[in-house]
């Protein structure tokens, strides 16, 4: 996946995210983002990629938005690891 197709995707998740009432709160404390944050930062890939990381936590964030989207559900993932950040992540 390039990086132009995982914002695509990124930004369809941001739009689901923001749509659901019981989820964008939730990323909104966990995050310390604002409404306004969202607004002007939706385009910086940085923010996507916080989008996708905070998605990808709970495996059932991840089934509900992608069968909002109809994308296979290992999208948001491949999606993260083609944004900035993902380079430099280690498990140990």
């Amino acid at each position: 996946m390039n990086l132009e197709q995982a914002e695509t995707i990124a930004l369809r998740a941001l739009g689901w995210l923001a749509a659901n009432d019981d989820l964008c709160p939730v990323f909104l404390g966990a995050t310390g983002a604002s409404i306004d944050d969202i607004r002007t930062q939706a385009t910086e890939p940085a923010f996507l990629a916080s989008v996708l990381d905070f998605l990808t936590m709970d495996d059932e964030w991840v089934v509900q938005m992608c069968d909002a989207l109809e994308l296979p559900y290992e999208t948001p993932l491949q999606a993260r690891y083609a944004l900035p950040g993902a380079e430099s992540v280690h498990w140990t």
